[in-house]
C-alpha cells in the first residue's frame, strides 16, 4: 500500500514537472497523448521503471525515434535528504535493444547508464517487470572542490504495470 501510494505521489509530481518542462498548447497535448498510447503496447518501451530504491522511477519515452525521460530519486545530501529530485537526460539513445543516457547534473550529482532493454517470457504488455533493463549504471558526484567521485555499479530496472485499456 504505501509503495503504491508513493508511486502515484511520484508520478504526479513526473506529471507535473514534464508539463513545466515540456508546455504545448491545449489542443496538441491531447493528440500527442493518443500517439504515444497507441504506441505504446509491444514495441515501445516507454513507461515507468524501478531505480535505485523503493518509490525511485526511471520515466522513459520514446517519440518519433527520439528518447528523452527522467530519473525521479530521493535526494542524499543534506541540503536535499528526503526531497524528491527530478534529473533529466542531457543524452539518450536507443538502438534495437540498447540503451543508453546520460542525466543533467543536480545538486553535483548525474548519472550514466549503458545496458539492454529486454522483454520477459511469459509476461504480457501492461504487466509490471514486462520489459527490463539491465546495465551498467555510473553515479557521478562531485566534491566541495569539484572532483568528479564516480561509483559503478550493476543494476536492474522493472518496468511498471501499465493499464493498457485506456485510450
Amino acid at each position: 500500500m504505501i509503495r503504491r501510494c508513493l508511486m502515484l505521489a511520484a508520478v504526479a509530481a513526473s506529471v507535473v514537472t514534464l508539463a513545466l518542462a515540456r508546455p504545448m498548447s491545449s489542443s496538441a497535448a491531447p493528440a500527442a497523448q493518443q500517439t504515444a498510447k497507441a504506441s505504446a503496447p509491444a514495441n515501445d518501451p516507454s513507461g515507468m521503471y524501478s531505480f535505485l530504491r523503493e518509490g525511485e522511477f526511471v520515466q522513459l519515452t520514446l517519440e518519433d525515434g527520439k528518447v528523452s525521460g527522467f530519473i525521479s530519486r530521493f535526494g542524499d545530501a543534506d541540503s536535499d535528504k528526503g526531497e524528491f529530485i527530478d534529473q533529466f537526460f542531457d543524452t539518450a539513445t536507443l538502438t534495437g535493444e540498447r540503451l543508453s543516457f546520460k542525466t543533467k547534473m543536480v545538486h553535483g550529482v548525474w548519472y550514466e547508464f549503458t545496458g539492454t532493454i529486454t522483454i520477459t517470457p511469459g509476461k504480457q504488455p501492461g504487466q509490471e517487470d514486462y520489459r527490463v533493463i539491465k546495465g551498467t549504471l555510473v553515479q557521478h558526484a562531485t566534491d566541495a572542490s569539484n572532483h568528479d567521485k564516480a561509483s559503478q555499479r550493476q543494476v536492474e530496472f522493472k518496468s511498471f504495470p501499465q493499464d493498457l485499456s485506456k485510450p
